[in-house]
């Protein structure tokens, strides 16, 4: 058994996709589906097996379906007992963060999976008041990206950082119109835009009401007073039952993703030297070997791909 410490992150919303669900759906972590379907009130089978890939560009379906397939993924890798090394620490990329949650122990299944269905339809519905949209800026140092934007919103488009996800990649976040003048200056810093399909501009002030909307349903919510650490999206800080998360949660809506600072967090003073993506898809994985290209990542996004984890 190894015995380095190792940190379990998981994805967030983008990772979502049509039949995502179906590789799991002869494990015994299938069970989690009822779990969440009963916690939800929606149908989990029906999206994870059957729901198309543009239908569940909604933010409410695909929160709820990439947060499933990603505690399946956590549910299986310990029942298979295949997460060699001590867990020290979780974070998840945005929504993710509830995934992380879970398996820290913060959050039962059933809270977190409430938590996820709140936020998803919090969510759309400040997009449907608000028209927004998003953007990844590749190739350009952040610096130079933030002067960017700061440039165009004082112009007077509405527009902020999202997220800042690694080296050359940042993610902007506001009216179609601030993306789009974004887009057509992004060459001044040596930067190409890629537009992303989402129904709102995540993580900035339009998502205020959101914010608003979820207060209620965190300060309803049962926080475990001890837990793994988990590294929090919005200022990078693990914390293991010592934070307040209903503000984290809150401020997490409005505030940027520092997913780059999270991974120096997990790699460096928490002291994690194996990272484990759970969940749909490699996005995390990608992300990781371009901010600490010298820690080894591996992605548990299949079943068959526990088994060919590694064991020392």
């Amino acid at each position: 058994m190894d015995s380095r410490p190792i940190g379990l992150v998981f994805p967030g919303q983008g990772t979502q996709r049509q039949g995502m669900g179906e590789p799991w759906r002869d494990t015994h972590s299938w069970d989690i589906t009822g779990e969440v379907s009963r916690a939800t009130g929606e149908d989990l089978v029906e999206l994870l097996l059957r729901t198309s890939t543009e239908a569940l560009r909604r933010t409410d379906l695909a929160q709820l379906a990439v947060f499933t397939v990603a505690v399946m993924a956590h549910a299986e890798a310990v029942r298979r007992n295949v997460l060699s090394g001590p867990v020290v620490a979780c974070a998840g990329h945005s929504l993710g963060e509830y995934a992380a949650l879970t398996a820290a122990g913060a959050l039962s299944l059933p809270d977190a999976a409430a938590l996820v269905a709140a936020r998803g339809r919090a969510m759309r519905e400040a997009a449907q008041q608000r028209e927004g949209t998003m953007g990844v800026l590749v190739a350009a140092p952040l610096p130079e990206v933030e002067s960017l934007v700061r440039a165009v919103r004082e112009a007077g488009h509405p527009v902020w950082v999202a997220n800042i996800n690694g080296p050359g990649q940042t993610v902007v976040s506001g009216s179609p119109e601030g993306i789009e003048q974004i887009a057509g200056q992004a060459s001044s810093v040596g930067a190409r835009m890629i537009r992303l399909q989402v129904g709102g501009a995540f993580h900035s002030p339009y998502m205020e009401p959101a914010a608003e909307a979820l207060r209620i349903t965190l300060k309803n919510t049962a926080f475990a007073p001890v837990h793994l650490p988990v590294v929090s999206n919005v200022d990078a800080e693990p914390y293991s039952g010592d934070g307040d998360w209903v503000e984290l949660g809150i401020r997490q809506l409005t505030s940027p993703v520092l997913w780059e600072q999270s991974v120096h967090t997990l790699t460096g003073r928490l002291g994690c030297h194996r990272l484990v993506e759970l969940g749909h898809g490699r996005t995390m994985a990608g992300l990781i070997r371009r901010i600490v290209p010298d820690t080894e990542v591996l992605s548990m996004d299949r079943p068959d791909a526990l088994d060919r984890a590694p064991t020392e």
